[in-house]
């Protein structure tokens, strides 16, 4: 397959029925149990074959330790603005949720 022209492949793959997206992402987060991995203006693309959606990203990739993630301005505000808490309760909240914007909503609503 390997070596076709661009229009021999989306012949083929009409053939196979396999229908392919691009998708306009601006960043990839995947979160793991200990770190995100990050992909900043990555290229994705959805590929469906036989009911399932197969996504491949391509990009330059960095790792975000849970201990490094900053909270932004912008998620303690939000969060403010649903609770009506202070800023330190705000931000200690989403510290304490590791940066978890509905957890700390819930913690500060119970």
């Amino acid at each position: 397959m390997f070596g076709m022209n661009p229009m021999q492949m989306r012949k083929l793959m009409k053939q196979l029925n396999i229908k392919s997206e691009e998708i306009n992402a601006k960043r990839v987060v995947i979160e793991l149990s200990d770190s995100k991995l990050i992909i900043e203006n990555p290229k994705v693309t959805a590929i469906e074959m036989q009911g399932q959606r197969t996504y491949t990203i391509l990009g330059e990739e960095r790792i975000e330790k849970a201990s490094e993630a900053s909270i932004s301005e912008e998620d303690v505000r939000l969060v403010q603005e649903k609770t009506g808490k202070s800023f330190e309760e705000v931000k200690k909240a989403l510290e304490q949720s590791k940066g978890d914007i509905a957890l700390a909503i819930k913690s500060l609503t119970e």
